[in-house]
C-alpha cells in the first residue's frame, strides 16, 4: 500500500509539473521540501531557480539542484540509479534561467562558462529560447552554448 501511495504521489507531482498541450507553463518544478539531490545530497527545494527533475515511466523520479548534477546523474545511471536506464526516462525538466519555469531538458540550450554560479559552482544555465541563451552568454561572459546531446563527462568535469 505504501508503494502504491508513493507512486501515486509521484505521478500527481509529475503531472502537475508538466503542462498539458496548449496550457500555460507551470510556474516551477514540483519538488518536495525533503527531496535531496542524489549526486550531492543537497535539499533541492532550497534552489528552485536551478532545479531539475528526471521522471521515469514507473513514476519514480530524481531531483537535482542544478543541470550539472542532473547531467552527472544521467551520464552515470549505473552508479546513481542502479537498475534504471535512459530508455525508462519519461521526461527531463530543467528550469529556464530567465523564465524560472520548467522546460524540456532534452531541447534546452545550455550556456557554459558564464560568471553565474549555481548551488554547486559553475553550471550549465538552461534556456528554452536560443535568443535568450545568446543574450545571457553575451551578458555573463559565457564561453559557448551546448545542447543536451553535446554534454558528456569531460564537459561536466571541465566546468570546475
Amino acid at each position: 500500500m505504501n508503494t502504491f501511495l508513493t507512486m501515486l504521489l509521484a505521478l500527481v507531482l509529475t503531472v502537475g509539473a508538466v503542462p498539458a498541450s496548449g496550457a500555460g507553463t507551470a510556474t516551477k518544478l514540483q519538488i518536495a521540501p525533503r527531496d535531496k539531490c542524489p549526486v550531492c545530497g543537497m535539499f533541492v527545494a532550497k534552489f528552485p531557480s536551478f532545479a531539475a527533475r528526471i521522471t521515469y515511466r514507473d513514476g519514480s523520479y530524481a531531483v537535482f539542484d542544478g543541470a550539472k548534477d542532473m547531467f552527472t546523474y544521467y551520464l552515470n545511471l549505473k552508479k546513481y540509479a542502479p537498475g534504471k536506464s535512459a530508455g525508462q526516462i519519461a521526461s527531463i525538466l530543467v528550469t529556464d534561467y530567465y523564465g524560472l519555469s520548467p522546460i524540456d531538458g532534452m531541447s534546452a540550450h545550455y550556456v557554459i562558462g558564464s560568471d553565474v554560479l549555481g548551488p554547486m559552482g559553475h553550471e550549465l544555465i538552461p534556456f528554452a529560447r536560443p535568443a535568450d541563451a545568446e543574450e545571457f552568454k553575451k551578458d555573463h561572459r559565457g564561453t559557448r552554448i551546448v545542447r543536451f546531446r553535446d554534454v558528456n563527462a569531460a564537459l561536466i568535469a571541465g566546468l570546475d
